[in-house]
């Protein structure tokens, strides 16, 4: 039996409608509960298989009849059954939310086609693991926006209907374009962005105490991770130092460039790993910085893989929107800085999901009401 067979709507429709909205819903709760060690694992370079599920404070291997989606959390109030340490709600929301997604993509999509709300789930899914990671972490694993584009390649000649043709070879060549289109458009932010704000000057207080220790860069009023600094091996912290300190030297008025690869002070160059510590003062200090990640580029081609490139353009025109929104609301609020790095990655997760479910609409709804005013303007 072939997949156009085994996802014939006529197979589906023997059994009552809603019996398949309920088993959307809990194989999405399954699917979230997995999703949820996706989440805590992936940032930490941990198998995602091995060891199962266990309490993170006290390792208590969880049984199964404890890893209920829904109601193991509400039953147990949020608290590992053994040791009583709270369990953040972020698992429960997901799986409630991978749940309602799969739900709401079997009512809008399983009428007419089964295999394109399966497909639309999986795709979903990946978004709610790529939006929580980019949250807590402001990275999405290569496992998701590699892996991803490769996944939505190989479905599209699969499933052609996810582009909306009927041909394998269209629905690939189609794919291929999303993920040139999503890949190119934002790699080509990522390097404008680069060329116009790539350097970010910060005053310091007058002989203000600067510290480079082995893994952060120590100023007077905060501590930069050099993984929030060096995304290539081009970038360079640049400083003048009045006096610079190392563990067996001294130097005073020296030029410094420090970049993932060398250590250069005035004329002489260092290997940046044979310096443990470093200790400069000076007024001011010019740091690498990016318009958005490298990670982004590779997220937009996996969504480019799955839904073309007429969907990569809404979702990073409809994500830049709601990027700068967010990001107005919280330096308003004083939650962020200007200069602050802001998680893209759920803003695009959000602009595709808007895609699927009524971008083609939306996007006829805008051009409509354009001309609308337009001609209004015009006095037509």
């Amino acid at each position: 039996m072939g997949i156009d067979a085994i996802f014939n709507p006529a197979y589906w429709e023997a059994v009552p409608f809603h019996f398949w909205s309920l088993t959307f819903f809990a194989f999405g709760c399954i699917v979230g509960s997995f999703l949820n060690v996706c989440i805590y694992r992936m940032p930490l370079d941990l198998s995602v298989v091995s060891p199962p599920s266990h309490c993170p404070h006290c390792k208590y291997a969880i049984p199964f009849y404890l890893n209920v989606p829904l109601l193991t959390w509400l039953s147990l109030r949020g608290r590992c059954k053994n040791c009583g340490a709270p369990i953040s709600p972020r698992y429960f929301v997901v799986e409630l939310l991978t749940g309602v997604t799969f739900l709401a993509c079997w009512l809008v999509f399983g009428p007419t086609s089964p295999a394109l709300a399966l497909v639309y789930s999986i795709f979903l899914a990946g978004l709610i693991v790529a939006t929580f990671i980019d949250f807590e972490h402001l990275i999405i694993p290569d496992e998701i926006t590699l892996g991803g584009a490769v996944a939505g390649f190989v479905i599209s000649f699969l499933l052609p209907s996810l582009h909306h043709v009927h041909s394998n070879g269209q629905a690939i060549v189609q794919s291929a374009l999303g993920i040139a289109a999503g890949a190119g458009m934002v790699y080509g932010v990522v390097r404008g962005g680069k060329l116009l704000f790539g350097r970010q000057k910060i005053k310091l207080p007058l002989e203000a105490t600067i510290v480079f220790s082995e893994t952060a860069l120590c100023l007077p009023d905060q501590e930069i991770p050099y993984e929030e600094i060096f995304y290539r091996k081009s970038d360079t912290i640049v400083l003048h130092a009045r006096t610079l300190e190392l563990v067996d030297r001294g130097y005073a008025n020296a030029k410094v460039r420090l970049s993932p690869s060398r250590l250069r002070i005035d004329d002489e160059e260092l290997n940046p790993d044979d310096v443990p510590h470093l200790e400069a003062v000076c007024s001011e200090i010019i740091v690498p910085r990016e318009a958005m990640g490298l990670g982004d580029v590779k997220f937009m081609a996996a969504i480019g893989a799955f839904l073309g490139w007429e969907a990569v353009i809404f979702t990073f025109v409809v994500a830049c929107m709601i990027g700068a929104v967010y990001g107005a609301g919280m330096v308003a609020l004083h939650k962020q800085k200007w200069s602050g790095r802001l998680y893209f990655g759920p803003f695009l997760a959000l602009s595709a999901t808007l895609w699927i479910f009524a971008g083609p609409a939306l996007v006829t709804w805008y051009l409509r009401f354009s001309q609308q005013l337009l001609n209004g303007l015009l006095g037509h």
